[in-house]
Order: structure tokens, then C-alpha cells, then sequence
């Protein structure tokens, strides 16, 4: 299986990394892609993956962050991305639910995540909350200047943006949110995406799912995020469905394989 978002510098891992990652590989994880959320925690997500052979990294500012760095450019993701371990641009995209970026900082970071993507080649991971016209907007507008890989994670949004999104080629993953009581809306969204389109992951130390739901979330838990997808498809084996997501993640990964 592979953990295509894991926050691994997070303060909650900063005691047993080790032991964290351990337990993912005896439970059959065998990538991870380590997600960079300030681009001053870059280096940080780099020496994790550099560190081993199994987790590679992606570079950017989440949209909670854009205002700290309103000052990056384009060519300074372009530079980290040149890195082996470096194969992915973000996460970025807009967030409005908490507003902790003013929605003009949190668009220019956007806008410029994506130009870095074109450029690079690599694919763009999305973060959108509150945000789902405005998102799909831009990533049209963009994709018409140029076309590059879009991943939205861990989604939560509608069908208009996933169906705009599909329309440009898009992935999405789907996180430990599937398997919530209460996330019939996601699931209901979720089953309108064609498989080939959908990858798996546990955006850990968040979003613990069923059973574990409000403990800290572990890559290990992954299968269970395989499991809500694979009964949502009416599929009995979640090993198979983690399989065909596996396959998918490597497709839209390309610098992992290559």
C-alpha cells in the first residue's frame, strides 16, 4: 500500500517516528509520500525522506501558511523540486474555513504552486476547503494557459468541483474521512469517482479512521481508509482495492517509478 499524505515532522511523531514507520511496514504500507506544509519546513521533510529508501516528499505552503510566505517564487519550488527524493508541488490551495490566510494571499500562492507544477512536470496536491467554485476556477483558468496534474486530497468538496476536476484529469484521495458516520455527503461524492481515479491516504497525525477515530492517526491505519473505499464499491477484498489505488498513485507519481 501506499500513504500518499503523511505529515511525518508533525510535533506528534517527533518521539517515535521510528517506531511509527515500523509498524506501517508490518502492516503492509511500502511508500510514503511525506508532505511539506511551510516551504521553511522543507529541509525538515527532505532529511526524512532522504533518510529512507521507502518515503519520498513533496515541497510547498498550505494555504494556512500563504500569508508567511507571500514572498516565494515560482523559481524557489522549481529549485527544491529538482531534489530525486522531491515529486510533488504542494500542498497548496485554498482554505476558508479558518481563514488564517487572507483569500488574495491564499490565491496568489495557489496560482503560483500550480505555474511551478507546469514547469516541474509534477503533480499538484490540492488542499480545498470552502472553496469549491473558486478552486475549480482557477485550476480551469490555469489548465488553459497550460496543462499539469492535479491531486485533490483528502476530499471533502462537492460534486460541481469534483466533476470540473475530473473534466481536467484530476486524482483524488480519499482519507480516514470515508470511514466517519457522519461523512455520508463525502461518501456519496466519493462513489461517483471512477476507481482508476482515486488514490489512498492518512494525512496522519489526522483523521484517524474507524476504529481508531480521535486517536492519533498512524500510516499503519491505512488499510482501514482501504476498507471504508472498498465497501463503498461493494468490493470484499480492501487489499485488492489498496492494490488498484496503489497502481494509480504510482501513474500520477511518475518520478517515484521512472
Amino acid at each position: 500500500m501506499f500513504d500518499t499524505h503523511v505529515n511525518l515532522h508533525a510535533e506528534a511523531f517527533a518521539d517515535d517516528l521510528e517506531a511509527v514507520l515500523a509498524r506501517a511496514r508490518e502492516a503492509g504500507v511500502t511508500r510514503f509520500l511525506a508532505i511539506c506544509d511551510r516551504f521553511d519546513n522543507y529541509h525538515r521533510v527532505a532529511e526524512i525522506a532522504v533518510g529512507n529508501a521507502d518515503i519520498w516528499n513533496s515541497v510547498g505552503v498550505h494555504p494556512h501558511y500563504a500569508k508567511d510566505f507571500t514572498g516565494l517564487s515560482v523559481e524557489a519550488l522549481v529549485e527544491a523540486a529538482e531534489d530525486a527524493k522531491t515529486v510533488a508541488i504542494g500542498e497548496t490551495g485554498l482554505d476558508f474555513h479558518y481563514g488564517y490566510s487572507a483569500e488574495a494571499a491564499q490565491v496568489d500562492n495557489f496560482r503560483r504552486h500550480i505555474e511551478a507544477s507546469r514547469k516541474t512536470g509534477l503533480p499538484l496536491i490540492v488542499h480545498t476547503r470552502e472553496a469549491d467554485d473558486l478552486t475549480a476556477d482557477i485550476l480551469e483558468d490555469e489548465f488553459r494557459r497550460g496543462p499539469f496534474p492535479i491531486l485533490l486530497h483528502c476530499y471533502t468538496g462537492g460534486q460541481a468541483l469534483a466533476d470540473r476536476a475530473l473534466d481536467l484529469g484530476a486524482y483524488f484521495s480519499v482519507s480516514g474521512i470515508l470511514s466517519f458516520k457522519n461523512a455520508k455527503d463525502v461518501r456519496a461524492v466519493i462513489a461517483t469517482i471512477p476507481l482508476d481515479r482515486v488514490i489512498l491516504e492518512t494525512d496522519c497525525p489526522y483523521l484517524a479512521p474507524v476504529p481508531f477515530r480521535g486517536r492519533r492517526n498512524e500510516p499503519a491505519f491505512l488499510i482501514h481508509v482501504a476498507e471504508a473505499l472498498a465497501a463503498l464499491h461493494g468490493e470484499e477484498d480492501a487489499l485488492h482495492v489498496a492494490s488498484v489505488c496503489e497502481e494509480n498513485a504510482l501513474t500520477l507519481f511518475k518520478k517515484i517509478s521512472s
